[in-house]
């Protein structure tokens, strides 16, 4: 154990170092080395390997009281009354899964690394490309009949210098660290016997080939900045926050691998008619306050089409009217349709006439007419 470093020298904390302090010191050095960041660096691989080992020590209580007092030898037997159970050994991930416990999930680290989570799922995946997320905004009208749009997206793609592989001569050579495989098999001792631990490989990060003559335009990555035109076919019914995947859109992946998706999220543009209420359309109309009294006929544009309301006399400000079925559509489902709503709004008028004005004083007297009657008859009635 001569050869190992001291881990609270790893971290750069001081040996009163608080729970708190040793977690910072973790993070800080974890998502600098980690190996998604600092792929074919087999220097910064061991650092998170040293980093990762010496927070799983002095983050647990008993382990951490055991290496104050024997020092790595607490951690193989050697010491007498030393911690018997050993360093878990635990593959790199699951030491950063845990850490991650500590700080608000998986998502931490899958902002910063580009959910590398998704990309080491199998050996097949180590070299996908990130999926990338754009926002497209929709007018009500095409999100009604639905839309097909071309999109410029900038991306990651294939270097046309090397065609995607990263190596001047287009040749990848076997890593000969894992010997091809991709993998990296460590023999541990427990209290249960040996135990083999299974990790990608930090040199080629799971890939089984390394670069040996990279490529000048992508420095050996395989990928450069580029743009795209895709077209994507909106179906009828969308709403916000619904979202399409275009599969194979998103950053081609490093050393020829393969491409992510690209994840089209939907948002609705105000509309100077209609407000959405799920598959129904709302809208307020004015009618004058002679129309709301004697009825009237108004003509309502839909999105489908052109239809005739009748207004009924005596309609009140706030009656809402339902035209059913020429609202929104259901997704997947285009015959059946929300309703659209009508609100109608009683305008009062201003600015009148002198005519307009003797019209509204001779109602009113009319209407204040059946009010002195009611009065004649309180008084007969002693009322």
């Amino acid at each position: 154990m001569a050869n190992k470093k001291d881990y609270y020298d790893v971290l750069g904390v001081s040996k009163e170092a608080s729970e708190d302090d040793i977690k910072k010191a973790y993070r800080k050095l974890a998502v600098r080395f980690h190996p998604d960041k600092n792929p074919n660096d087999p220097e910064a691989a061991e650092r998170f390997r040293e980093a990762t080992e010496s927070y799983e020590v002095l983050k647990d209580e008993n382990k951490r009281k055991q290496y104050d007092k024997f020092g790595h030898a607490a951690f193989d037997g050697a010491a007498s009354g030393g911690f018997s159970g050993g360093f878990s050994g635990m593959d790199l991930n699951e030491a950063l899964k845990a850490f991650m416990g500590d700080f608000g999930g998986d998502s931490f680290f899958g902002d910063i690394f580009g959910n590398s989570r998704a990309r080491r799922t199998n050996q097949g995946s180590v070299n996908q490309g990130k999926n990338i997320q754009i926002k497209l905004s929709l007018s009500l009208k095409e999100m009604h009949d639905g839309v097909s749009k071309t999109i410029k997206i900038k991306h990651k793609i294939g270097c046309s210098s090397c065609g995607g592989s990263g190596s001047k001569s287009g040749k990848l050579e076997s890593c000969p660290q894992c010997n091809g495989s991709g993998r990296s098999r460590r023999i541990m001792q427990s209290i249960f016997g040996q135990m083999v631990q299974e990790t990608i490989c930090a040199r080629c990060s799971g890939t089984g080939k390394i670069v040996k003559d990279p490529c000048n335009s992508c420095l050996g990555a395989g990928i450069v900045e580029g743009e795209d035109k895709v077209s994507v076919s909106i179906p009828a019914g969308v709403s916000e926050g619904n979202y399409i995947t275009v599969d194979g859109k998103g950053d081609k992946g490093i050393n020829n691998g393969i491409s992510g998706d690209l994840i089209v999220i939907i948002y609705e543009k105000d509309d100077s008619i209609f407000t959405r209420h799920g598959i129904d359309l709302i809208t307020d109309m004015e009618i004058s306050f002679s129309d709301a009294a004697l009825g009237c006929e108004i003509i309502i544009e839909t999105f489908s089409d052109k239809v005739k309301v009748k207004v009924p006399a005596g309609t009140q400000s706030e009656k809402v009217i339902k035209i059913p079925g020429k609202g929104m559509p259901v997704l997947h489902n285009e015959r059946n349709k929300g309703d659209v709503l009508i609100r109608i709004k009683v305008k009062t008028p201003e600015n009148l006439s002198k005519a307009e004005r003797d019209i509204f004083e001779d109602l009113r007297k009319l209407e204040q007419k059946p009010k002195s009657i009611f009065h004649k008859f309180k008084n007969n009635f002693g009322l």
